[in-house]
């Protein structure tokens, strides 16, 4: 029986939580491409994959046809539990074979057999990854994508070297098992980002910073550490992409995100304060601290992080502090659309505005329905039937009124 792997901090080997327990992978998306192998009788397995048959002809039943030892290999994690010892044997002996397809074979099968039994397996996947074989190094990276996010741990030293490898492709693909795994493990993500934002080598650093979105939810106070000091970074790229982080932020911890958000606030990059205005709309309006940043952000150079502020006072603000705060900013105020819309905010309608805008805060005149008129005219001709109360109206109209 396979021991259950455990992910451990190699620093301090506690253990690595997982971000959620009761996700459960597509164990099919680790396994070999579709082939014959899928076909094979489990009791022949073994010995077709340790090379004991060269080939064996399948019944009509199992699709007809022939197989041969590298199809053995692939379906080495098809066999019966008490056989895993076994099959784990012949699988490190097919990864290390001279022949190129049999050690193809072993890494396409390497991913689901881990599941069984993961013994010694990140060794020989390492040596995989330098492989003089082009073609058995591309299978490898595959491996490495489809494994990291198992076992973070065992994969940490791979990554670790993959992800400064001068060759590009090895340095793209150790990129994308890092993004994987940190959606799975965000403390094994923390861990790489942390030590790739120091390097010296810009390149690292930015491919780092882009990793910063998987665990920005989910990393918790190192992961917010991770976006602040990369906010701090000298190069622009950097701190874009740790700025893209910000409104995640203001969902999951807007405590956090208001302090990074008022850090950033004034970045010479106009895309970071982009980010950052975004970031700043989902903010509570209702807090001090967040008021004091808008004002202060209405009196920014950057015209767009103005305009926003500037929309953002009567969000803020109400009454005679609107309208003070208002005149202020109006007073160095230069761009047409901004002095137009504070001088609006900075009047109070109701006692300087026109003629038409002070009507809107009348009370409106009590309406009076035909039927209740009605009656009251039929009630003073039944209380007056002489129409005294006419002639007295009459005798006081003005001469006007009689024309």
């Amino acid at each position: 029986m396979a021991n259950d792997y455990v992910a451990r901090d190699p620093r301090t080997g506690k253990i690595i939580q997982q971000r959620k327990k009761s996700i459960e992978m597509d164990i099919r998306s680790l396994q070999p491409s579709d082939g014959p192998w899928q076909r094979i009788p489990v009791f022949e397995i073994l010995k077709l994959a340790e090379g004991r048959i060269e080939r064996l002809e399948l019944s009509l039943t199992n699709g007809g046809g022939f197989v041969k030892r590298t199809d053995g290999i692939k379906a080495l994690a098809r066999v019966y539990e008490n056989s895993i010892p076994k099959a784990h044997e012949i699988l490190l002996e097919a990864l290390d074979d001279d022949d190129v397809e049999i050690r193809k074979a072993g890494l396409e099968v390497m991913p689901s057999f881990s599941l069984k039994l993961h013994t010694d397996l990140m060794i020989y996947l390492s040596d995989r990854l330098q492989d003089k074989d082009v073609n058995v190094r591309k299978i490898a990276m595959q491996a490495l994508q489809k494994m990291s996010p198992i076992f973070p741990s065992g994969c940490e030293e791979i990554l670790r070297r993959e992800l400064r490898s001068e060759n590009k492709d090895h340095r793209k693909n150790a990129f994308e098992a890092l993004k994987l795994t940190s959606i799975a493990w965000p403390e094994t993500g923390c861990l790489h980002i942390d030590e790739l934002i120091r390097e010296d080598e810009v390149d690292l650093r930015r491919k780092g910073s882009k990793i910063l979105r998987n665990i920005a939810a989910k990393g918790g106070p190192s992961g917010w550490d991770l976006i602040g000091w990369s906010l701090e970074d000298e190069d622009a790229q950097v701190r874009r992409n740790a700025a893209k982080c910000l409104v995640t932020l203001t969902n999951s911890e807007p405590r956090i995100a208001l302090i990074l958000v008022e850090h950033a606030l004034n970045d010479d990059d106009t895309d970071v304060r982009n980010s950052v205005i975004r970031a700043m709309k989902k903010l509570d309006m209702q807090s001090p601290r967040v008021t004091d940043m808008i004002l202060r952000g209405a009196r920014s150079r950057d015209i767009n992080l103005r305009t926003a502020c500037v929309e953002q006072l009567s969000i803020i603000l109400t009454g005679d502090r609107l309208r003070e705060s208002a005149a202020e900013l109006l007073r160095q105020e230069t761009n047409p659309k901004l002095r137009k819309r504070l001088t609006a905010l900075s009047i109070d309608v109701e006692l300087d505005g026109s003629e038409s805008e002070k009507n809107r805060f009348l009370a409106p005149v009590e309406k009076v329905n035909d039927e209740g008129e009605k009656e009251f005219t039929m009630q003073i001709k039944q209380d007056d039937p002489k129409g005294e109360h006419d002639k007295q109206k009459a005798s006081r109209a003005k001469p006007e009124d009689l024309r």
